[in-house]
C-alpha cells in the first residue's frame, strides 16, 4: 500500500514546517523516513546535501506520548540520549539543568515521572529530544494527548524553545489552529496516499501571543487549510 506520493520539499535551516492532514494520511510515515527510521521505496531525502539511509544520531524525536522511563529521575531521564552516546560528564548535566529551567522544571530534577502531569512529562520528553543540540528536532504530534490550555501553553514554550535554540522543527498534527499558530510553513496533505494538496507560507511575526488567533488573518490561513482538507469547500 502506497502511504505517500509526489512530495517535495525544501526544508530551510531554522524554519518550523508543520505537517498538516487527517489520520492515515501518511504524515508520520514521512517523519520516520526523514528520521531514517523507515526507508522510502522511491525518491530520497537529503539533509545538508547527504543522503537520509539509516537513523541520525544528530536528529530529536519526539513523540505524542513521552515514554519517560519510570525509574528514572526527571534530570536522569533527559540525560538518558547522553549516557547511550557515552557523553555523560559534566557539560551534559548542566544542558538538562539549563533546559529544564527553560521548560520551568528546575525544581523537578530529582522527581519520577508519577509524580508529573501530562504536560510536565512532554517537557521532559522535550529536553531529552533537545539535550544532544540536534540539527532537526521531530515532532509528531506531540500536544495531542493534552487539554486544551496545557496545549496552548506548549505552543509558547516550543516558540520560545526553537528561539533560544535556533532549532530546526518538523511538526506533525491533524491541529489546523495548532498548525498555523507555529509554523511559518504547513504542507497540507490530502488522504492517503498522501499528497501535498497545498504549501501555506504562515506571514506573522514572532513573538505570537493567543490574541492573533482572533484575527481576521489567522482565520483566512484557518479558512485556506481546512479548505485544502476538504472540511469547506472553497476559501477566499
Amino acid at each position: 500500500m502506497v502511504a505517500l506520493e509526489q512530495v517535495n520539499y525544501r526544508l530551510e535551516q531554522g524554519s518550523l514546517v508543520a505537517l498538516l492532514g487527517p489520520s492515515g494520511c501518511g504524515k508520520t510515515t514521512l517523519l520516520r523516513m526523514v528520521a531514517g527510521m523507515t526507508k522510502a521505496s522511491t525518491g530520497k531525502i537529503e539533509i545538508r546535501g547527504r543522503e537520509v539511509d539509516g537513523p541520525q544520531d544528530d536528529f530529536g524525536f519526539v513523540f505524542q506520548t513521552p515514554n519517560l522511563l519510570p525509574w528514572r529521575s526527571v534530570l536522569n531521564n533527559v540525560l538518558f540520549p547522553m549516557e547511550i552516546k557515552h557523553r555523560l560528564d559534566r557539560a551534559a548535566r548542566a544542558r538538562a539543568m539549563e533546559l529544564l529551567t527553560l521548560v520551568g522544571l528546575d525544581g523537578f530534577a530529582r522527581s519520577r515521572p508519577h509524580e508529573l502531569s501530562g504536560g510536565m512529562k512532554q517537557r521532559v520528553a522535550l529536553c531529552r529530544a533537545l539535550i544532544h543540540q540536534p540539527s532537526l528536532l521531530l515532532m509528531d504530534e506531540p500536544f495531542g494527548a493534552l487539554d486544551e490550555l496545557t496545549r496552548m501553553e506548549m505552543h509558547d514554550l516550543l516558540l520560545n524553545i526553537r528561539k533560544v535554540t535556533g532549532a530546526t522543527v518538523m511538526f506533525v498534527t491533524h491541529s489546523v489552529s495548532e498548525a498555523v499558530y507555529l509554523a511559518d510553513d504547513i504542507l497540507v496533505f490530502s488522504r492517503r496516499p498522501g499528497r501535498v494538496i497545498d504549501q501555506i507560507k504562515i506571514d506573522m511575526a514572532y513573538p505570537r501571543n493567543h490574541e492573533i488567533r482572533f484575527s481576521r488573518e489567522f482565520n483566512d490561513y484557518e479558512r485556506r487549510a481546512s479548505a485544502g482538507l476538504g472540511v469547506l469547500h472553497g476559501h477566499g
